[in-house]
């Protein structure tokens, strides 16, 4: 092979990658679109229907027909979700998290630092009663070390995130995880319906259940539905108390790994600088990206570039997007694991959601935040 071919061959080589690359994203997009159009369909109908009865809202339909459809589709395929899986999965995450980016819109740092000071005393409360009473009262249960770790810190701070970000450091069994997502994952679903029965009933201002629903629920997808069919003041609250929240991952991560050094073999604690540099590197990551997201478009709110006048339209775009990421969480709903889970586990993590709830409302009341 002569010397001046070689630059034709490589340039066909690169053409060839990256038309496999092409190839495979295109095969990629096209496994999203089944699910994703039907998390779409189902959010229209359920905005239709959350106008129709605003009382009610969209996010809670789009729940209640997402579910049904996904026990429907289950029974079809024979348990699993088939050519839906990676579309809804889609969803049920990254629209989400794109919708919380949109509603940094609403907002200005001046607000977010106002909201997150203010509040700074109901979450570290709820969070502290949160873990210690998961420590206690899930030994009196006889749940595991393991186990009752994931379901405090998943109730005390953000759901699966939390979980997701403990269990390497714990070094959780998937069991473990699997119960632990599937009991956060009821009480989310309760909140949505009955935090704002509870927020009517005591008469809570928008700025109160924001607070309410920001410390007490634990999911952003949660969050953001229970407060939505509360009010937009609620929702915008909750929606910066749950992402400083979400912050607490990073010190209760820490911790932990410090407490898990402690039980390691002499070679994993004399790992040394590259170990130090690793472990800050995983703990940058815990950071969610739609969280920088908000603020950057918080910040772009505040210095102007972002008009107000496009506050209101992308309100409406978040809210949609939210209904449509509900809509795939309950098609997500796997109804014979929530079964599986067993008493003990779920019965822990119902207290500790109560708890939380009952804190979260008596630290604002001692504070005359009410």
């Amino acid at each position: 092979m002569s010397a001046d071919n070689e630059p034709m061959l490589a340039r066909l080589e690169a053409r060839w990658e990256g038309c496999k690359v092409t190839v495979r994203s295109l095969a990629q997009f096209r496994s999203l679109v089944p699910g994703l159009v039907l998390a779409v369909a189902i959010g229209i109908v359920a905005t239709f229907v959350g106008r129709a009865v605003p009382v009610v809202g969209g996010p809670v339909p789009a729940v209640v027909v997402g579910a049904l459809v996904g026990w429907l589709v289950r029974r079809r395929q024979g348990g699993g979700l088939g050519v839906l899986q990676s579309g809804v999965r889609f969803a049920s995450s990254r629209v989400l998290q794109a919708a919380v980016v949109l509603l940094g819109a609403q907002l200005s740092i001046g607000e977010v630092l106002r909201i997150g000071g203010q509040t700074l005393p109901v979450m570290l409360t709820t969070l502290v009663v949160c873990l210690v009473a998961a420590w206690g009262i899930g030994r009196l249960l006889r749940v595991s070390d393991a186990l009752r770790t994931l379901i405090g810190v998943g109730t005390g701070i953000c759901g699966a995130s939390a979980i997701a970000a403990v269990t390497p450091v714990i070094g959780a069994v998937s069991a473990d995880v699997a119960y632990a997502m599937s009991t956060i994952f009821l009480c989310n679903i309760a909140a949505v319906f009955v935090f704002p029965l509870v927020g009517h009933a005591l008469g809570l201002s928008q700025h109160a259940f924001g607070v309410f629903a920001g410390t007490a629920v634990n999911d952003t997808s949660s969050v953001v539905a229970t407060a939505t069919v509360y009010g937009r003041q609620a929702t915008d609250t909750a929606v910066v108390v749950k992402l400083v929240r979400t912050l607490m991952i990073i010190p209760i991560v820490v911790g932990l790994a410090g407490l898990e050094a402690r039980r390691t073999t002499r070679e994993q604690s004399t790992s040394g600088d590259s170990a130090g540099r690793a472990g800050g590197i995983r703990i940058f990551r815990l950071v969610p990206w739609f969280l920088i997201g908000f603020l950057v478009v918080v910040f772009l709110r505040t210095v102007g570039l972002l008009p107000a006048a496009a506050a209101p339209a992308l309100g409406s775009a978040a809210t949609f997007l939210i209904t449509c990421a509900l809509a795939a969480i309950g098609i997500s709903t796997d109804f014979s694991a929530l079964r599986r889970a067993g008493f003990r586990p779920m019965l822990l993590g119902i207290i500790l959601w109560v708890l939380v709830a009952a804190t979260s409302l008596g630290v604002q009341a001692v504070f005359n935040q009410l």
